[in-house]
């Protein structure tokens, strides 16, 4: 049988798509419904990239605030109502995404989509930002049974989008994207203008990259076996 397409399977928040102020606009609303002191953007950016609830948790402990788990679950399912109504009024495909994919389709790669995003969030967004087309399978946090950093999901992903492993490549922006791929001994390429308060280095991937430009040269090295170790240290 013919060999699989090469797949890069990529995260969405951070990675793809800038969505930090539509998922701070989110937050803010349910933290006022809470009568909690609302956060600004610049303060509130870290919070992004571990869930809505941490979301929503990180917002109140920022006013020295508790709930309770049922007022949890209660202004979480406020923060997905307003969220999927507002998906993409700031959201933006970081730099080079588009062309980075045009030169990566052209060498014959397959494009998947593993976030833990809900499934039908994460299609709304991508056709928002006319990139849902670009990918075999968009996969999210209730795709399967499980989800990142459980390494089943990631290669749950692959055999969805009819990829293998040994020729299957992870980009993430987060510890967790990382730990999945690393767990599921797939090479990962961390971007460092996603979500996280160190920097992605400091987790180990196999290579990390500033802008998109850089993504098809990193590719290359990696599906040859050029790069074993992260490129960079945290500074």
């Amino acid at each position: 049988m013919p060999a699989s397409s090469p797949l890069i399977v990529f995260d969405l928040d951070g990675t793809l798509v800038d969505t930090a102020d539509d998922l701070i606009a989110a937050l803010n609303h349910v933290l006022a419904l809470e009568g909690a002191t609302t956060v600004a953007r610049a303060a509130a950016r870290h919070m992004v990239g571990h869930g809505a609830r941490m979301l929503i948790t990180r917002g109140l402990a920022a006013d020295n605030r508790t709930v309770s788990a049922a007022r949890l679950e209660e202004l979480f399912q406020a923060f997905i109502a307003y969220y999927s109504a507002h998906i993409a009024v700031h959201s933006q495909v970081f730099p080079g995404v588009n062309a980075a994919l045009d030169l990566l389709a052209a060498q014959g790669f397959d494009f998947a989509v593993c976030t833990n995003k809900y499934e039908s969030a994460s299609r709304d967004l991508l056709a928002h930002m006319r990139l849902a087309d670009r990918f075999s399978i968009i996969c999210g946090q209730d795709t399967f049974a499980f989800c990142k950093p459980d390494p089943r999901t990631l290669l749950a992903t692959i055999a969805a989008a009819g990829g293998d492993p040994s020729r299957s490549i992870m980009v993430g922006d987060s510890r967790t994207d990382i730990d999945t791929a690393k767990a599921a001994g797939v090479p990962v390429v961390a971007v460092d203008f996603g979500y996280t308060d160190q920097h992605v280095s400091a987790f180990g991937p196999n290579h990390v990259i500033s802008h998109y430009d850089e993504l098809e040269p990193a590719v290359a090295l990696l599906l040859a076996g050029k790069i074993r170790q992260p490129a960079r240290q945290a500074t």
